[in-house]
């Protein structure tokens, strides 16, 4: 299903796309707490997903009380602690009785530490774990898909590939049917002493060669350049990327984060994002996001599971 750029006001799209799928069963490690139920009771209620909750039953209900929710809605997997708690949640995905996994009230370095297990975990050998966000930003007018901003610090050019994959597959399951890829540099000059320059101008060699085919890509690219037609008008920059990017990949985590935080802070922009690189997506929830980012989250890996 192709979505118009016009439709992209806000996240509802995702539900829409998700209309015409089976409906996907998510289990959440540890999802005891308050600030996750009552974003699964809304994911539950849109209808976009079943729900299996891991953890102390008597915690899960007395949250469900505390929220004005029943518990009888959700699927309890009674566990001790909040390390059997993530620990069955992996194992439910590996063995397909879940869809992807949630993180709910568990440090993510104990999530984390599941996921990436080599002998029971979701990674596969020589995958790359990576982060997707999907920002809307009104003055922009339609998503951005970007990496990474939570994961890889500094991405090797091997990395970069992946990164660049994993983007452009976000932006298709969500109805971009050409992905416009940017790699993002502080220039659009290639400067041997400045390294994001010269691995976007191997990546767009890449692409050049049919490395990621069905995409339009280029870089380096600075910022203005790759969502700002003026500042490419003005530069006198030609390109098809260029004030009309899709995607966007960074040169490292400062970069992204830095991006990631100023369209959400000052912004006030639509977030959903994703691990990517697991056998299935994984939603990697904080306390500090919103229901509808957590909400948006959920429809997103949803879809991409």
């Amino acid at each position: 299903m192709k979505i118009s750029v016009m439709q992209f006001s806000d996240f509802s799209f995702l539900f829409e796309l998700l209309k015409t799928r089976p409906k996907k069963r998510l289990v959440v490690a540890n999802g005891v707490d308050v600030h996750s139920i009552e974003a699964l009771a809304l994911a539950q209620r849109s209808n976009i997903v079943s729900v299996i909750l891991t953890g102390k039953r008597s915690e899960i209900e007395e949250s469900c009380q505390q929220s004005g929710i029943s518990a009888d809605m959700f699927e309890i997997v009674d566990c001790n602690n909040d390390i059997s708690a993530v620990e069955m949640a992996v194992k439910m995905v590996r063995s397909h009785e879940a869809d992807f996994i949630m993180k709910g009230l568990i440090s993510t370095d104990k999530f984390m530490k599941f996921v990436l297990n080599k002998e029971i975990g979701l990674l596969p050998a020589g995958g790359l774990l990576s982060h997707v966000t999907v920002v809307l930003n009104e003055r922009y007018g339609k998503p951005l898909v970007v990496s990474d901003v939570a994961i890889i610090p500094l991405p090797t050019l091997e990395q970069k590939v992946v990164m660049t994959e994993n983007v452009i597959k976000v932006a298709r399951a969500i109805g971009i049917a050409e992905p416009k890829v940017a790699f993002i540099a502080a220039t659009e000059q290639v400067i041997q002493k400045m390294p994001a320059t010269t691995d976007a101008f191997e990546l767009k060699k890449m692409w050049q060669n049919n490395r990621f085919p069905g995409s339009v890509c280029d870089g380096p690219l600075s910022l203005d350049l790759a969502i700002d037609k003026e500042s490419a008008c003005i530069k006198k920059y030609e390109s098809e990327v260029a004030g009309n990017a899709n995607c966007l990949v960074f040169p490292n985590i400062e970069s992204g984060n830095v991006f990631y935080k100023t369209n959400t802070k000052l912004c006030d922009a639509k977030i959903a994002a994703v691990l990517v690189g697991t056998t299935s997506p994984a939603v990697l929830s904080s306390r500090g996001d919103s229901a509808d980012t957590k909400l948006n989250s959920i429809a997103l890996a949803a879809l991409l599971s």
